[in-house]
């Protein structure tokens, strides 16, 4: 049986022990297309020498930056073909400013496991430590696995973020590279799905698409850049549901309605009409 929710619920993952260097961050920043404006002091942040500053959303990558090998999807009671299964939402909370490199302990545990009938979602909590004990950020992840539900849980609650009546209060758009999946892989994520034509198209796509936590942290980044004078270290938390895919090369429209300390935002995809990309997007500032 691919899913024992008996077994998956509580489970908790082996710790991981990582670090990372300023030019991991700064090759994270440069996967999410940091540098488009060479001579922009708020753009040069993201890529000083030794000091870079670091977005919230490379949290997501710090633990596995130096992974070679494609993900597995294999927890205590699950076991899921790669190809099945597409990010479902991600949110990062950050305690302190993330520095520039250090070296952190994740320790992460099977939270849910819900039941959408034809599929189903598995979600994942981690904190992570700096070796001191001291608190770094934490996570809360999402998977949908395609023809994995049916196992008779429950199907979960609705974690929709309701828009304002009203027209966005900033609207940007940002392109994309014909290269960002290829780039941005350099990151740790291998999953065939983003380099791999033949892979893609046996999972249902027509070309090879760009990760969703890239998209994730351009938005995070257009965000940060737009409304915060490029200052990352006012973003305390981003969280996101993956709402549909993105290929290298195309166009995100970032809309952002201004609530306070609270930012709601949409990304959706210009040359498809508007195709939804990110839904339910907020960004706490700290």
């Amino acid at each position: 049986m691919p899913i024992d929710p008996a077994v998956a619920l509580g489970a908790e993952l082996p710790a991981q022990e990582f670090s990372w260097t300023s030019s991991d961050v700064q090759l994270y920043n440069l996967g999410l297309g940091a540098g488009s404006r060479p001579t922009d002091p708020g753009e040069l942040r993201y890529l000083k020498d030794h000091a870079p500053q670091v977005l919230p959303t490379f949290a997501t990558v710090a633990a596995t930056f130096h992974q070679i090998e494609p993900p597995r999807v294999s927890f205590p009671g699950i076991e899921i073909d790669l190809a099945k299964v597409v990010h479902g939402s991600q949110e990062v909370t950050v305690h302190t400013p993330i520095p520039a490199s250090g070296k952190g302990r994740t320790v992460t545990r099977i939270s849910e496991v819900w039941d959408k009938g034809k599929a189903a979602v598995i979600v994942q909590e981690s904190t992570t430590e700096d070796l001191d004990g001291n608190r770094l950020w934490t996570a809360r992840s999402s998977i949908f696995a395609r023809g994995e539900g049916g196992f008779g849980g429950e199907r979960g609650p609705s974690e929709s973020v309701e828009l304002p009546d009203r027209g966005p209060d900033a609207e940007i758009d940002v392109p994309t590279l014909p290269q960002q999946a290829l780039l941005y892989r350099m990151c740790g994520d291998r999953n065939p799905l983003h380099s791999d034509p033949d892979f893609a198209a046996a999972a249902g796509f027509p070309a090879p698409i760009l990760h969703g936590l890239c998209t994730y942290g351009i938005v995070c980044k257009a965000v940060t850049d737009a409304l915060l004078d490029a200052d990352a270290t006012r973003v305390a938390g981003f969280r996101a549901r993956f709402a549909g895919v993105v290929f290298p090369g195309e166009t995100l429209r970032v809309r952002v309605w201004n609530e306070g300390s609270r930012k709601l935002v949409t990304a959706s995809v210009v040359e498809r009409d508007l195709a939804p990309a990110l839904a339910d997007v907020v960004l706490t500032v700290a």
